[in-house]
């Protein structure tokens, strides 16, 4: 599996985005599931707001609901968990979305992420001292 996080989402959806073939590649045809942790979901969709390309959310709630991706809930003791996670992390400014994917990746046992975010996600590091591997490379 491959837990994504907005940022690459966005860049796959718009191809007037730099990132947009790196990205695009990485999720076009994935060899293992493509996981989005629900709070992605309402960045996504701000974030195409404000690029004015609703359009893209619409084709990517298409791919949502034809099975492209699993999505991962967040419950209260994940809310809690990004919360502290934001806390230790303070001085890097780390937001929800963002702690809650590197904590869907935790949860799942994943050793990787999909995000173009290296300046949080290189910081992070799982329980075990780990840092997830940043996709694309």
């Amino acid at each position: 599996m491959l837990v994504l996080d907005t940022s690459v989402l966005l860049a796959a959806l718009d191809p007037d985005d730099v990132e947009h073939m790196s990205s695009f590649s990485l999720l076009d045809e994935p060899t293992e599931r493509l996981v989005v942790p629900v709070p992605v979901l309402g960045e996504l969709d701000h974030m195409i707001g404000q690029r004015g390309k609703v359009e893209l959310w619409h084709a990517f709630v298409e791919d949502l609901g034809a099975g492209a991706y699993d999505l991962h809930p967040t419950d209260p003791r994940l809310v809690v968990r990004a919360s502290g996670l934001q806390a230790r992390y303070a001085d890097l400014g780390i937001g929800f979305v963002d702690a809650a994917v590197f904590l869907t990746c935790v949860e799942l046992g994943e050793p990787k992420v999909a995000t173009l975010d290296r300046r949080h996600f290189s910081v992070l590091r799982t329980p075990d001292g780990k840092a997830l591997e940043i996709l694309p490379g």
